[in-house]
């Protein structure tokens, strides 16, 4: 049991963390980015930052939904799409679970989500505001449904495709959120990396043979046996690839460097690997020196502790 709550507060820390750490390299190419060994909260002299106006240790849109997401959880005691969305639109409004309240970076298609259900669209239908949108904004906030969730694979599944919707509803997006959450429970369960992948491959495609627009969005968009290439960029199967590449690290600080030097959505592709090498290597994997500089744990800590009751 300790094991599993070290893996829980390693995959939590993991993501704030990745994200932060991010940041400051946002919308980089590699070929601009500082060498692997100088990527840190505060980047080396000569590199201008993506935010300047931001505090080093900062989370952005990424880490602030993903608290969201995990509060809704708590509070609901199930996946509820119409209260989900209901955070999502105080983070987007008032900064809910933001560091210092400051929204500084959302995406055009969880704008236009959150925009859609404020104007009385339902939850369930607002990601559908752009149909063939395939962005990555379900996927980075996703992890704390995979720590939080106790039901079956089947329903993890289910409540993947769900929290999906509220913003990003194709089924391309519905079936990356739920492959990561399959691949989350499995490492979190002590499988390694690689098998844990398989299986979650091998047990969606189970799960999806009744479904068939899932099962074909997974085997020919998400294509998840091919060799994953990626540049980085924002499209939510090239950042899964980003993060199967980033895995292949053995270390958490090798892991979110890596995806970081990919370039492009440097804060989104480290937190969602980050978030699942926190899973495998545990809390005491995240270098202290980032733990010590991330800004916003007390606010974060109280969720955290809230989680670790509720799986105890």
């Amino acid at each position: 049991m300790t094991n599993r709550l070290d893996r829980i507060q390693g995959g939590f820390w993991g993501l704030l963390v990745g994200d932060a750490l991010g940041v400051p390299y946002e919308f980089n190419g590699p070929e601009v980015l500082p060498p692997t060994e100088e990527i840190e909260f505060i980047p080396p002299e000569g590199f201008w930052r993506t935010y300047p106006s931001i505090p080093p240790g900062t989370w952005s849109d990424d880490g602030a939904q993903a608290l969201a997401l995990l509060d809704s959880l708590l509070v609901k005691d199930k996946m509820d799409a119409e209260d989900f969305a209901g955070r999502l639109l105080r983070w987007y409004e008032e900064g809910l679970w933001a560091v210092d309240g400051h929204v500084f970076d959302v995406g055009i298609q969880t704008a236009e989500s959150l925009q859609a259900f404020r104007s009385g669209t339902p939850a369930e239908k607002a990601g559908w505001v752009r149909p063939d949108g395939k962005g990555n904004g379900s996927l980075m906030r996703v992890l704390p449904l995979a720590l939080w969730h106790r039901g079956t694979d089947e329903e993890l599944v289910a409540d993947a495709h769900l929290q999906s919707v509220v913003t990003h509803a194709h089924p391309t997006n519905q079936a990356c959120c739920a492959l990561y959450c399959l691949w989350a429970r499995r490492i979190l369960e002590g499988m390694k990396t690689e098998e844990a992948y398989g299986e979650s491959v091998n047990r969606l495609r189970s799960i999806y043979r009744g479904h068939r627009e899932h099962l074909r969005e997974l085997e020919e968009t998400v294509r998840p046996d091919e060799e994953p290439v990626s540049q980085g960029g924002g499209y939510v199967v090239e950042t899964l690839n980003s993060v199967r590449l980033a895995m292949r690290e053995y270390s958490y600080e090798g892991v979110v460097k890596a995806a970081i030097r990919l370039g492009e959505d440097t804060d989104t592709n480290a937190a969602i690997a980050g978030g699942l090498a926190g899973i495998r290597d545990g809390a005491s994997s995240i270098p202290k020196r980032w733990l010590g500089q991330l800004r916003g744990k007390e606010q974060a800590r109280q969720l955290l502790n809230q989680l670790l009751e509720r799986v105890h």
